[in-house]
């Protein structure tokens, strides 16, 4: 059943949307009675001249909430001794717009103003979004029932829709970050969404290749060639179903990571069938099985969806989503220092092919 949506007005106006999986919740009567300050003005953009790349500069995100104690947790429903971003006191799956935006639509006139004529400036324009899978502070996704998943990727695909269809919109991408070792700043069980006003490096990068792979092979999809290898070779595959496949892809950057794809080529959330969509949960979920029970503790990972750019180049996108962790060991993290940091040229410690193994093994 797709969920049913009903938006609300933070005190400071920025947009917050209940996904409710039974109807009649009145979880938009709460109304939020914070006072809180107007949302910060959109980001700068710069355009690096040597990389050929545009970089965000947001100073106001260095005063984002930092791991706060349970008790004062901005993505617990909202009780009476603490308000917090969530008026309602429970939710089923709730998303908002992000109190300190990398891109937004508030852009201040005359604020962006010129470096040099080789750096470029332009207003950070776009959207970011914040996606609580649960009100359930002490859960995780891998925690969820495959009802609930089947919940949050109706949820993406909805925000990806309205997302892509905002002007000035270049790319959106859906994207969860889990442990201290990644970089959250909130151990509440949560995802978020970007959209991009530029098409980022990696996917510009993918797109390149994917253009020089139609040509020479007369308009083939470069990364349904490279599942079909996959799924041929079988070695690097970790599971699947009717539906989907996970594989670990041969050139890996991260000593494990895995790629999971439909196995029709579609751009994005939104064009995923009822059956596609109820298939992800049950194997994504047995995913993240496997990465615990690596070295028997929570894996820090990070679950990127990559989906096609919203403009040109659009038609060579084959959604997919790319799951990795740092860890490299029970003990150890993949640090990204000077190889990979400062020249983009990774060194990998595990072998692709002993790292599937070893996922399908648990």
């Amino acid at each position: 059943m797709t969920p049913t949506r009903s938006a609300v007005e933070l005190s400071d106006g920025r947009e917050l949307i209940y996904f409710d999986e039974s109807p009649g919740s009145g979880r938009a009567a709460y109304p939020d009675t914070r006072q809180l300050p107007p949302p910060p003005p959109a980001s700068q953009l710069r355009y690096d001249p040597l990389s050929d790349e545009w970089v965000a500069v947001a100073a106001h995100r260095n005063t984002r909430t930092f791991l706060p104690p349970s008790d004062a947790c901005p993505l617990c429903p909202t009780t009476e001794r603490f308000a917090s971003e969530i008026p309602a006191p429970g939710y089923d799956v709730v998303v908002f717009e992000n109190q300190f935006p990398s891109f937004s639509d508030r852009i201040v006139p005359d604020e962006i103003t010129q470096v040099t004529d080789l750096v470029p400036v332009a207003p950070g324009r776009g959207r970011c979004e914040v996606v609580c899978f649960t009100s359930d502070h002490n859960s995780a996704f891998g925690s969820l029932p495959p009802e609930r998943v089947r919940t949050v990727i109706d949820v993406l695909a909805d925000r990806t829709a309205v997302l892509s269809a905002l002007p000035g919109v270049a790319q959106v991408f859906p994207f969860e970050n889990r442990g201290v070792e990644i970089g959250v700043t909130l151990h509440h069980p949560h995802g978020q969404i970007y959209a991009y006003p530029t098409v980022t490096p990696k996917t510009a990068a993918y797109l390149r290749a994917a253009r020089r792979h139609a040509d020479k092979t007369g308009g083939r999809n470069l990364y349904a060639d490279v599942l079909a290898a996959e799924q041929e070779a079988k070695v690097r595959v970790v599971a699947s179903n009717e539906h989907w496949t996970a594989y670990v892809p041969a050139a890996t950057r991260w000593p494990f990571e895995v790629h999971l794809a439909p196995h029709r080529q579609v751009p994005d959330l939104t064009a995923l069938t009822d059956a596609e969509r109820d298939a992800f949960g049950p194997l994504y979920l047995d995913l993240l099985r496997r990465f615990d029970g690596l070295f028997g503790k929570p894996m820090p990972y990070i679950s990127a969806w990559h989906q096609a750019v919203t403009g040109e180049g659009r038609e060579l996108g084959y959604l997919h989503l790319q799951l990795f962790s740092i860890r490299r060991a029970a003990d150890k993290l993949k640090f990204l220092a000077g190889s990979e940091s400062a020249m983009g040229a990774f060194v990998n410690d595990i072998v692709p092919e002993a790292a599937a193994q070893r996922l399908r093994d648990i």
